[in-house]
């Protein structure tokens, strides 16, 4: 496990479906930090956002020996029959499994929630970013992107594409196949930081199969991506305003 580690919590609006960060989770290998981001205060004006109960207070800083209940609620318990594949469908072996490692591959997605969880990555030795993602979106595709998604190969290549038109999101962008399927959305939650990347230079951001867990895995775990984003220099995921700590302690 790393000795620091930092994620990001988001929130949808059920109504209008925009995703506010609102957030972040710290990690510093004894003690776990929570702190909601500036992203909070766009949520609450704009949709009426109300603190978690487990977080009552907007301006304050928690700090735990343990995993907040929040977060901790969204791992699968080590004694479910169904453990070991949970982990097989996040392509992590038995070592990575740390509950921070879990949440970022997982995204702490549950069918009928409002919150998400994701990664800040770190860059490697060539200034190359990377994340992983589930695609979403799938219960809405066709049963013959279904079909593809299924014959999909570690490694294959994917395309983004910008749906201008998308009546519930004009910002939406589809994962391609080379033949043309669409096999779901990028995470909402990496628009802002994609799109800057993209219209800087399309191929500076590329996107390719982890793995594809087969039926019946629930359609949220799977198609497993990764994204690979060449930086330029002034260039730091997740650093504008709204992912700043609202607390300043």
């Amino acid at each position: 496990m790393k000795t620091h580690s930092t994620l990001f919590l988001a929130w949808q609006d059920p109504n209008s479906r925009s995703w506010f960060p609102i957030g972040r989770l710290t990690f510093d290998g004894t003690n776990y930090q929570f702190t909601y981001t500036q992203g909070v205060l766009e949520a609450q004006q704009k949709c009426g956002f109300e603190p978690l109960p487990s977080f009552p207070r907007l301006g304050k800083v928690y700090t735990s020996t343990y995993l907040f209940s929040v977060f901790a609620n969204r791992l699968m318990p080590t004694n479910r029959p169904d453990y070991s594949s949970f982990i097989h469908w996040l392509n992590l072996t038995q070592n990575e499994s740390d509950p921070i490692a879990m949440l970022a591959r997982s995204g702490g997605r549950r069918e009928t929630d409002t919150l998400t969880v994701f990664l800040i990555p770190e860059p490697d030795s060539e200034g190359r970013y990377r994340l992983h993602f589930f695609s979403h979106g799938l219960r809405y595709l066709p049963q013959c992107a279904i079909e593809r998604i299924n014959c999909l190969e570690p490694g294959e290549k994917l395309w983004l594409a910008h749906e201008f038109q998308n009546h519930y999101d004009s910002k939406a962008l589809t994962l391609n196949t080379e033949d043309h399927y669409i096999v779901g959305y990028c995470p909402r939650y990496l628009k802002s930081e994609i799109f800057e990347l993209l219209l800087r230079n399309p191929s500076f951001v590329e996107v390719r199969v982890e793995r594809v867990n087969q039926p019946p895995t629930p359609f949220q775990f799977r198609l497993l991506c990764n994204i690979t984003t060449q930086c330029y220099n002034d260039f730091r995921p997740f650093s504008s305003h709204e992912y700043q700590p609202l607390s300043s302690s």
